[in-house]
């Protein structure tokens, strides 16, 4: 199948099926009466969204799995096979780019946990930290365990090349970097649309990112991903019809970096996912300084996003400035991969 068919079959796949779904499972959520219970810590105004259908991410999970699925198939039913393409190690391309997605999938599912236990609950504290941690950890630990088996415990870096085997350091740092940015996602899940907006351009930039590297069926995936955020929007845009809750941000972190690690370069989810890494920034140092000064806050309250609505910033203004912010941080890290 031609390269740019596939992208935009898969964009166009995930985009309808989510966008589509909202009609039956937003009202099945509200049937279920799966609402989201507001923190009293929160702006005020936020207790208008008290009852809005959370679990939504859902949506696009169903969407993304969809649109590969379709893709690939209806690919090697043409004879093509556009997940290893021209490359000798095909074993090591379907690893990275499935292992990957089970392991968004996982993520998600404790996501799923964390939002059941909430709603069953009525209150917007799920699993607790330790027990979410070591869910989560055991997952990054899996995924990289599958890819160090298939010969992949290796990273591009820019401008210096390909490194060799990099032994335990490849599981102390893939443990960081997939706990920090899968849990920075979830920091970014705070006011409507944003997440599903950042997590568009991160998706976008890394569709170019696959095409420079290569790795076409990471860039089916990063297009499926890219059309279920959009999908998602026409129902999670301000005012908000669903939240995405935990099982969507939670499956959209592991989608990241499942996709940085597909085409080799987990670091260049600091540049195209720039806002993760400035929500989690912000949240660590509100925490450690609020304990050093006993009681002071940098922010007016963490993650930032929350600071500027504390300061008068309506929510589509947030969503605007931090999806720019975003896309200069995702052309940055485009430049990075085409120079480096």
């Amino acid at each position: 199948m031609n390269s740019f068919l596939a992208l935009g079959l898969a964009a166009v796949i995930a985009f309808g099926v989510t966008a589509l779904l909202g009609f039956v499972m937003i009202p099945w959520l509200h049937k279920l009466k799966f609402g989201q219970t507001i923190l009293d810590i929160g702006p005020i105004w936020h207790k208008s969204k008290q009852g809005t259908p959370t679990m939504g991410g859902l949506m696009f999970v169903v969407g993304v799995l969809l649109s590969v699925a379709a893709v690939f198939v209806t690919d090697r039913i043409m004879g093509g096979d556009i997940i290893a393409g021209d490359n000798l190690v095909h074993n090591a391309m379907y690893t990275k780019l499935f292992s990957g997605i089970i392991m968004a999938l996982s993520f998600g599912l404790i996501g799923f946990v964390d939002d059941y236990i909430k709603v069953v609950k009525g209150r917007n504290l799920g699993l607790t930290i330790r027990q979410k941690t070591f869910m989560q950890l055991l997952v990054s630990i899996a995924f990289l365990g599958s890819l160090r088996l298939a010969g992949c415990s290796y990273m591009f870096i820019p401008f210096y090349g390909v490194t060799g085997d990099l032994g335990i350091f490849f599981f102390l740092f893939g443990i960081c970097i997939i706990y920090g940015a899968t849990n920075a996602v979830n920091f970014t899940d705070g006011i409507d649309g944003l997440c599903a907006s950042v997590t568009l351009t991160s998706a976008s930039a890394m569709i170019v990112i696959a095409f420079m590297r290569n790795n076409m069926g990471a860039g089916v995936a990063a297009s499926a991903l890219a059309g279920a955020c959009a999908g998602f929007l026409v129902w999670n845009r301000n005012p908000a019809k669903v939240f995405m809750g935990d099982t969507g941000s939670m499956f959209l972190g592991g989608m990241i970096v499942a996709l940085a690690y597909a085409v080799d370069c987990p670091l260049i989810l600091l540049f195209v996912g720039i806002v993760y890494f400035i929500e989690g920034l912000s949240d660590v140092i509100q925490i450690g300084y609020f304990k050093l000064t006993n009681g002071k806050r940098i922010f007016k309250m963490a993650p930032i996003h929350h600071h500027f609505e504390m300061s008068g910033w309506k929510e589509n203004k947030i969503v605007l400035a931090f999806s720019a912010v975003n896309i200069i941080g995702c052309a940055v890290g485009a430049a990075i991969i085409y120079y480096g």
